[in-house]
């Protein structure tokens, strides 16, 4: 296994191979407050100083290259995680994202630069003429803001990991960002550093791992723009904002997950992303935990990274050879907050526990996204959801922490059933969604030993009894329990010892 620094020897160019193969988890990740749009879519310090234009921004001088990021591990007790790899982050608390009182970040553009009608009718039925995306500076209050309760809450999740957007593509950032003047929370809105007070509150009252969001570009910056319109050639906005911003960013909060993204088709070349990580895995003071994503410029997407995106909501359905997360929203329709949104536009408890089953059996971590509101808090139904998943992983995160994917992902036969394993304990963890009626479960895949396999239900148990079918297979007899007796709801997991 290669350190990070022997990582990043051939400098300038991007190491694909996994450096930790991951296990599987479940995460969420809290977004900056936001709000309702229409429906629709220390130690370790960066460089400083200014850089000529057409350079890249140097890496410090012992820092060549940059180093492949390393694969989050999953482990309940390290998934939003003892990073230092990526392989199973586990779950995670909220991501908020949207941090105006009603378009949200992602409504600005739709609004401003798309002209959608749905977005620009909104804002002239809901805002005075004139009404510019700034005036919601002082309308992002986060009067209600309680650190403490959101760790809480997801403590309370089972989650091991959060990743909280540190900025959007607006460019709003929710500390005092040097490189943000005025057009931050600090300065603007709350007049508080959002950030430090929940990594305050994570880091002194959860076992989770902290994690940061932070977008490469701006919407409309004005030097963003004008480097865009010179085809990337010139690099005055990672020089003079994104990067100093982003090793400002590391060093105060030291985050042990770094969520990149927004790299407007810019190649990573022009946003130094080889340098700046090249010190984020050999000088930086997360150099020995920290995690990183694969959004770090154009073309780097599923290729380059601790741990591949792909997209949002990136669901494969089968088996991937690098760690990978799926990144989802629990609102079907919003990253955000929605005033409008109504109780069919969220995903049940019973559709997370199957997103989060499917993704773990796959090899992948589960983030699962919740809007906060432009006051600070966190709405009734994103906290029923997040504590519904604690109470399901309290039985069956056996079955989800520290493991890794076996030789098959789903049943071939049984419809709704999913696998995981623990090779060295020799368990194999079979997740199925449907109590069946008879009470009879098969699964094809699983060959068992009679004499020597040993099938428990978490939560259970007591042995169960089963008869081993040819070719292959099993036919498991549940146990006979009233909707009051069964160890949990919206799934179950059956352990088997010694099946091959």
């Amino acid at each position: 296994m290669k350190s990070p620094s022997q990582d990043t020897r051939d400098e300038g160019k991007w190491h694909s191979g996994p450096r930790r193969t991951g296990r599987e988890f479940l995460v969420c990740r809290p977004g900056a407050p936001g709000s309702p749009s229409p429906r629709g879519r220390g130690r370790g310090q960066g460089p400083g100083g200014s850089v000529p234009t057409r350079t890249a921004a140097p890496a410090p001088a012992d820092c060549p290259g940059e180093p492949q990021g390393r694969a989050a591990r999953p482990t309940l007790g390290t998934t939003c995680k003892a990073p230092r790899s990526a392989e199973n982050l586990g779950p995670a608390g909220p991501h908020p994202r949207q941090r105006t009182p009603d378009l949200g970040s992602a409504g600005r553009w739709y609004w401003q630069k798309e002209k959608i009608p749905t977005y620009v009718q909104f804002m002239k039925n809901n805002y005075p003429p004139n009404f510019k995306y700034e005036d919601f500076g002082p309308l992002f209050t986060a009067k209600f803001f309680n650190a403490s309760h959101w760790a809480d809450i997801f403590q309370a999740s089972g989650a091991k990991y959060i990743v909280l957007t540190s900025k959007h593509h607006e460019g709003f950032t929710l500390w005092g960002s040097k490189y943000s003047w005025n057009w931050n929370a600090v300065d603007e809105g709350p007049k508080r550093d959002l950030v430090k007070e929940l990594e305050v509150a994570i880091r002194n009252r959860t076992d989770l791992r902290f994690g940061l969001y932070y977008s490469l570009f701006e919407w409309f910056h004005p030097l963003f723009l004008e480097d865009k319109s010179r085809s990337f050639q010139q690099q005055q906005f990672p020089v003079s904002k994104m990067l100093p911003e982003l090793y400002e960013l590391v060093n105060k909060y030291q985050p042990e997950i770094l969520w990149s993204d927004g790299d407007a088709d810019a190649p990573d070349y022009y946003w130094n992303s080889t340098g700046f990580l090249a010190w984020l895995y050999n000088k930086s003071p997360v150099r020995d935990t920290v995690v990183t994503n694969d959004r770090w410029g154009y073309g780097t997407i599923c290729k380059h990274g601790g741990y591949y995106t792909c997209s949002d909501r990136y669901d494969p359905g089968h088996l991937l050879p690098h760690k990978w997360e799926n990144c989802m929203t629990i609102d079907k329709f919003s990253w955000g907050y929605r005033r409008d949104a109504g109780i069919d536009d969220y995903l049940t408890i019973k559709e997370l526990v199957k997103q989060l089953v499917e993704t773990v059996s796959c090899g992948g971590n589960l983030l699962m996204n919740i809007g906060p509101t432009h006051d600070g808090t966190i709405s009734v139904i994103f906290e029923e959801r997040l504590r519904q998943m604690g109470t399901w992983l309290k039985v069956n995160g056996e079955a989800i922490y520290e493991t890794h994917p076996w030789r098959s992902q789903s049943d071939d036969i049984t419809p709704n059933v999913w696998y995981t394993s623990k090779r060295k304990q020799k368990l194999v963890y079979a997740i199925f969604l449907e109590w069946p009626t008879s009470r009879s479960l098969f699964l094809s895949q699983p060959i068992a030993t009679l004499g020597v396999t040993q099938i428990k239900l978490l939560g259970h148990g007591q042995p169960l009894n089963w008869t081993s079918l040819k070719p292959n297979g099993l036919l498991i007899q549940l146990p006979h329990l009233t909707f009051h007796q069964m160890p949990s709801k919206w799934g179950w997991a059956l352990a088997l010892t010694n099946v091959i």
